[in-house]
């Protein structure tokens, strides 16, 4: 069952999609949700690819075997690697070519260089699209590559003339507009979606560009259309963790800290259940109740955290110790884990969770490689959303199953302006934004092999 409550659709003839830069999975849980068929994952990072090997054999097309020879494979070696799917589809085949490109060359913590950061793999990403042409692309991102618009508008608008150049859709955007005007329009193709509309506990706004190949609107004559939201009562922390935090504190419902039989006085499992639930319902009731972006880090950097100083203030608010990640249950430490000040710490799971992965999806490696993991994932509900957009116009026969639990911006495409996002509470001193460097130009990326 997928996020939005429904089946997974079934097509006569099967939508197939390549994913690169597929981390532990959250993008492809999601498209595959929304009905695609993955023909290949190709994700660098052994931790993330041993993840994908526990969990996709049940996937269309896998098995035991093919999930087994999944290997950690660089996106720039993916043209030329005889083991995967590329030398087997024909230009013009695959319904998706989609991807999380590394965050950091448009992150604030990345410092922001953009085309000059040696981990942007946009211009990889267009010779992947120019070779396979796919019917269409969708490329996920930090909302710093939109957001403020004038740090990287020459640059995405190089991005976008060099899609239409491969015959792809895109809006008309000068040079000599504002960066103002030339974000709005590009909005109708690359925009800010946040995960607490689609079904998400968390706040997590995250870039998407989807364009499709003008050979199949003019086929189709379909257009897509962008979802804003998930129909229904929008998720809360307090509703999607309260089974899983009982279930951690009754292992400890009469016990102390120390695991031991409390006495009287002493701090119990159910006084702590009792804390976090009374905590994150007022913060239901006080306002969206959703927690703050999670945060993954990297691998260069030592123990995983739920995030900054304003975040982990956020998670405070909620009943949530921010300081760290929580031991499995088993391997629970209660006085480290569960009994702190601030309220208990999240388990994997209970971060996997927030970010709308399954229950049952599997995460591999060390505690704090599994948090990286799914710190840094795309959540399966909004790629869901945007797969089902996607696949209303690859197969509008079946548009109205598959976008009817959704709300859908039907208005003028690109007018609206994304909301300012909402902390669970005010802060002052926000660091400004870093300047805009030096504009990108269409001729950057060619000098980067494009």
């Amino acid at each position: 069952m997928s996020a939005s409550g429904r089946e997974r659709p079934q097509f006569a003839r099967p939508l197939t999609s390549v994913e690169i830069c597929a981390g532990a999975g959250g993008q492809a849980v999601g498209l595959h949700n929304a009905g695609f068929e993955h023909l290949d994952l190709v994700e660098w990072d052994p931790h993330a690819v041993a993840t994908l090997r526990a969990n996709v054999a049940s996937w269309p097309g896998w098995g035991e075997r093919r999930a087994s020879e999944l290997n950690p494979m660089d996106v720039k070696e993916f043209l030329k690697s005889e083991v995967n799917a590329a030398p087997g589809i024909k230009k013009g085949d695959l319904d998706l070519l989609a991807g999380g490109v590394p965050c950091p060359p448009f992150s604030l913590a990345g410092k922001r260089l953009g085309k000059d950061d040696e981990r942007d793999l946009f211009p990889d990403a267009l010779r992947i699209i120019d070779e396979l042409r796919p019917r269409a692309v969708m490329i996920e991102n930090v909302r710093g590559i939109l957001e403020p618009p004038e740090v990287f508008i020459d640059y995405r608008r190089d991005i976008l003339g060099m899609l239409r150049d491969l015959g792809y859709v895109v809006p008309e955007i000068k040079e000599s507009w504002s960066a103002v005007e030339q974000d709005r329009v590009m909005r109708k193709v690359w925009r800010r979606m946040d995960a607490s509309n689609f079904g998400v506990p968390q706040l997590r706004p995250r870039a998407i560009l989807v364009v499709i190949h003008e050979s199949v609107l003019n086929e189709s004559g379909a257009q897509f259309v962008w979802p804003s939201k998930l129909k229904g009562k929008r998720a809360t922390v307090v509703g999607e963790l309260a089974a899983s935090m009982e279930e951690r504190c009754r292992m400890y419902w009469n016990k102390n800290k120390h695991g031991e039989r409390a006495k009287p006085g002493e701090r119990t499992g159910e006084q702590v259940y009792l804390d976090w639930l009374r905590k994150a319902t007022e913060a239901a009731e006080l306002g969206p109740g959703v927690a703050p972006t999670l945060v993954g880090g990297s691998r260069k950097h030592g123990g995983a955290d739920l995030g900054p100083t304003r975040a982990k203030r956020a998670w405070a608010q909620l009943g949530v110790d921010g300081m760290g990640v929580a031991n499995e249950p088993k391997k629970c430490d209660p006085e480290r884990d569960l009994f702190r000040p601030a309220g208990p710490m999240l388990t994997v799971q209970q971060a996997a969770i927030i970010q709308g992965f399954p229950e049952d999806w599997k995460f591999q490696g060390r505690k704090t490689a599994q948090y990286r993991q799914v710190g840094n994932a795309f959540p399966p509900p909004v790629a869901e959303a945007v797969g089902r957009a996607i696949a209303a116009v690859l197969r509008p026969e079946h548009r109205d199953e598959l976008l009817r639990d959704y709300e859908l911006d039907t208005a003028s495409a690109g007018s609206r302006a994304p909301q300012t996002e909402q902390m669970v509470f005010p802060v002052s001193g926000v660091p400004a934004v870093d300047s805009p460097p030096a504009s990108h130009s269409r001729s950057d990326l060619v000098r980067a092999g494009v």
